[in-house]
């Protein structure tokens, strides 16, 4: 199934576009993403059912135009995880060794935000890294490697945008402020559950601006620690709840590593893919 925010209202996708969760579920589920995560099974269960009844063919779709607000397809998560250094050649072009552990980080609730929001770049150096993001759809603590695609709700597009400046600052570095201004943790535009992939560990993921270059373009069979052992290890120390969020780490091909160098400014489009999920779309601005 195909989950998306739009205009405040939480939507399934049907083959004639985007119906209304509250409304066809004839309000046993409401229009909030983070409460029906809350309860994903019986939620999963009702979906794929009433996908499959006659009736989903004839609802009448929500309007997704130009005026349409799409907003985060996951909601208020508890706890925004984050991954650094997880591929390969983005750790080859950082000029690091391969982690024996997952170098772990959190961004701050206030930086999420959804496709088609503009962010506003603030003074810096902004940076691009096209990722993954694993949502959680059952609490978890302890899982097995074995077991951890279980508790996923689904899959989304994300970028965890950086300021390289304050994230380098100090003789520790400030990662988790440096990557949670305002706009910096784009998600969407759907929420994508785990059946609707043939392999969800080895999916096509990268970034472009629109009407430039391609900046990344990768497979996430290529991260050091795959969904299944992020899963595992994090919840070794932490519960992992639902709706929580975990971004998956970004492949090469960021700006900081470039000769030159290359950031983000205002006026660009920044448009981030991946397979099997789709295409996240957002406009820089100016502070």
């Amino acid at each position: 199934m195909r989950l998306a925010h739009i205009d405040g209202r939480l939507v399934i996708k049907a083959p004639q576009g985007y119906l209304d969760v509250a409304a066809e579920s004839q309000g046993r589920f409401g229009p909030d993403p983070q409460a029906v995560l809350a309860d994903w099974e019986s939620f999963a269960d009702w979906a794929r059912g009433y996908l499959a009844s006659p009736g989903a063919g004839t609802a009448t779709p929500v309007a997704t135009g130009a005026d349409a607000v799409w907003g985060s397809p996951v909601g208020r998560p508890a706890q925004i995880f984050a991954v650094g250094l997880n591929y390969r050649d983005h750790i080859a072009e950082s000029k690091l060794d391969v982690p024996t552990e997952p170098a772990v980080f959190t961004k701050f609730a206030t930086s999420l935000t959804s496709h088609e929001r503009p962010v506003e770049l603030p003074e810096g150096l902004v940076d691009w890294e096209a990722e993954l993001v694993v949502v959680i759809g059952a609490e978890c603590h302890r899982v097995s490697r074995e077991n951890a695609w279980s508790h996923v709700a689904g899959l989304t597009v994300g970028q965890d945008l950086s300021e390289r400046k304050l994230q380098l600052t100090g003789p520790a570095p400030q990662f988790s402020l440096g990557k949670s201004y305002p706009g910096f943790a784009p998600l969407g535009p759907e929420l994508v559950s785990t059946d609707e992939f043939a392999d969800p560990d080895d999916l096509e993921i990268g970034c472009r601006l629109e009407g430039g270059e391609v900046l990344q373009n990768s497979r996430t069979r290529h991260m050091v620690f795959d969904v299944p052992e992020l899963i595992a290890r994090l919840s070794a120390v932490c519960p992992l709840l639902p709706g929580d969020i975990i971004f998956t780490g970004t492949p090469a091909g960021v700006g900081g590593a470039r000769t030159p160098q290359k950031f983000l400014a205002p006026g660009d489009v920044l448009v981030t893919w991946i397979e099997g999920i789709g295409t996240l779309r957002n406009p820089m601005t100016a502070s």
